[in-house]
C-alpha cells in the first residue's frame, strides 16, 4: 500500500522549510521589535477550554481526541454508543483561546499589560482547498490587561511592518463589533447579532442574495433585512462611511461608541503615514468569532501580482475572553498571521529572496580516512 498523509496536511522539503523559516523570522523580528515576549501552549487542550468559544460553526471544526487507555478498553467491551466520556480533549483551533487560559493559570506570574507572541500549529476539521489546510501555523501577537486603543494602532503598525518587509501589497480592513451591535439594534434585531455577523461575514464569498436568504432562515424579518441593505452596501471613503453610520446609529449608544473607537484608530494611523498599506472601514467584516467585542481587523492581499483572495491576517479586541476561565474584566486585543497562506502568496508572486546561502556554505572534500578525520575537526 502506497504511503500517504491525512488530507489537509503536508510534508515540507528542505527548500520549503528555508522559505517558511524566512516568513517566521520576519514576523518574529517585528514582534520582538515591538516588545512582545514568546510563549508556547500544548497542542491539545481540554475540550472544556475550547468548546463554546468559536460559535456554532467553529465548534463543528474542532478535532476531538478519543480517550485512550483503560477508559477506551471498557468502552470497547461495553460497545454502548450512548456512553459519554469518549473524548475530553481536542487539538487547539487557534492560539487565542489557549492564550486566555494561559493568562488565567499564570496571572500571578505575569506583569500587565502583558504582550505575548506565539508561533505554533493549529488544527481545524475543515474541507481542504487552495489556501485552506487542516493543519497550519498561526503567528499570534496579543496585548492583554489594557483597554487602550493605542494597542490596536500598534498591532496594525505591526501588520504593515511585516507585509512591507515581505514586499506584499495588502489592504487592512477594520470594523467594530459595537457598530455591528448598534446596527442589529436599530434594525430591530438586537437578539440576532450573532446570526447577522456570521451571515454578513460571508458576503464576499457567497454574495448578497445568499446572505439575505441565510438571514431569513435565521429568523430575521423582511423589514429588518431590508433595513440592513443600504448599510452593508455602503461605499466611499472612510469618512463617508462614518458619516452615514453616525446618522443611522444616532439612537444607539453602543453603535456611537464603536464609531468613536474606529474614528480614533483611523485618525491616528492617518497621522502616522508610516506605510503604503491602506486601512479601510469595512462594515461587512465580522470574522464570525463570538469572542470579539470591539475592533475587528482583517488583512486581504491587494497585490496585482497575486490572485489570492483569502484573508492572510486577522484579529480584534476581546473584553470577555478570560472571564470564561474565571478572570473577569481583563481586556485584550490580538492579531494572527496565517503563515501558510503568506507562503502561497510569496510563491505565486516570486517574492522569496535568494536563500541559497542560508544552509551549506563550505564543502570539505573527503580524499580518504585520514583526511575525513581532519575535516571533521
Amino acid at each position: 500500500m502506497k504511503p500517504s498523509i491525512p488530507k489537509g496536511t503536508r510534508d515540507f522539503t528542505p527548500q520549503e522549510m528555508l522559505r517558511r523559516n524566512h516568513i517566521f523570522a520576519v514576523i518574529r523580528t517585528v514582534y520582538q521589535r515591538h516588545g512582545f515576549l514568546e510563549i508556547e501552549t500544548p497542542a491539545m487542550e481540554n475540550l472544556s477550554s475550547l468548546e463554546g468559544k468559536y460559535g456554532e460553526e467553529g465548534d463543528k471544526l474542532l478535532f476531538r481526541i478519543l480517550n485512550s487507555g483503560p477508559v477506551m478498553d471498557e468502552l470497547r467491551q461495553v460497545a454502548d454508543p450512548k456512553l459519554s466520556d469518549l473524548t475530553e480533549k481536542g487539538l487547539r483551533y487557534d492560539l487565542t483561546v489557549p492564550f486566555a487560559r494561559f493568562v488565567v493559570m499564570h496571572q500571578h506570574e505575569l506583569t500587565f499589560p502583558f504582550k505575548r507572541y506565539q508561533i505554533q500549529p493549529v488544527w481545524r476539521a475543515d474541507r481542504p482547498q487552495k489556501g485552506r489546510y487542516r493543519e497550519f501555523y498561526q503567528c499570534d501577537a496579543d496585548v492583554i490587561g489594557s483597554d487602550s486603543l493605542l494597542n490596536e494602532i500598534e498591532l496594525i503598525r505591526i501588520i504593515q511592518d511585516v507585509f512591507d518587509e515581505l514586499k506584499i501589497g495588502v489592504a487592512v480592513k477594520l470594523n467594530n463589533r459595537k457598530i455591528l451591535s448598534g446596527i442589529a439594534e436599530v434594525i430591530g434585531a438586537g437578539d440576532k447579532l450573532i446570526d447577522i455577523t456570521v451571515a454578513i461575514d460571508k458576503l464576499d464569498k457567497i454574495g448578497l442574495e445568499k446572505v439575505n436568504l441565510e438571514l431569513a432562515h435565521k429568523g430575521l424579518s423582511e423589514t429588518a433585512i431590508q433595513r440592513l441593505q443600504p448599510i452593508i452596501g455602503m461605499t466611499g471613503s472612510n469618512n463617508d462611511k462614518l458619516e452615514v453610520l453616525a446618522d443611522v446609529l444616532a439612537e444607539s449608544e453602543t453603535g456611537i461608541k464603536g464609531i468613536e473607537e474606529i474614528r480614533y484608530v483611523l485618525d491616528v494611523l492617518q497621522q502616522l503615514k508610516a506605510s503604503t498599506s491602506p486601512v479601510e472601514l469595512d462594515i461587512t467584516l465580522a470574522r464570525g468569532l463570538n469572542y470579539y467585542t470591539g475592533t475587528i481587523i482583517e488583512v486581504k492581499i491587494a497585490d496585482e501580482r497575486s490572485s489570492f483572495k483569502s484573508s492572510v491576517c486577522g484579529g480584534g479586541r476581546y473584553d470577555d475572553l478570560t472571564g470564561i476561565f474565571g478572570l473577569p474584566n481583563v481586556s485584550g486585543v490580538g492579531i494572527s498571521f496565517g503563515a501558510d497562506r503568506i507562503y502561497d502568496v510569496l510563491e505565486e508572486i516570486g517574492g522569496f529572496p535568494d536563500l541559497s546561502d542560508a544552509s551549506t556554505r563550505i564543502l570539505f572534500v573527503n580524499f580518504g580516512a585520514q583526511e575525513a578525520v581532519y575535516c571533521l575537526g
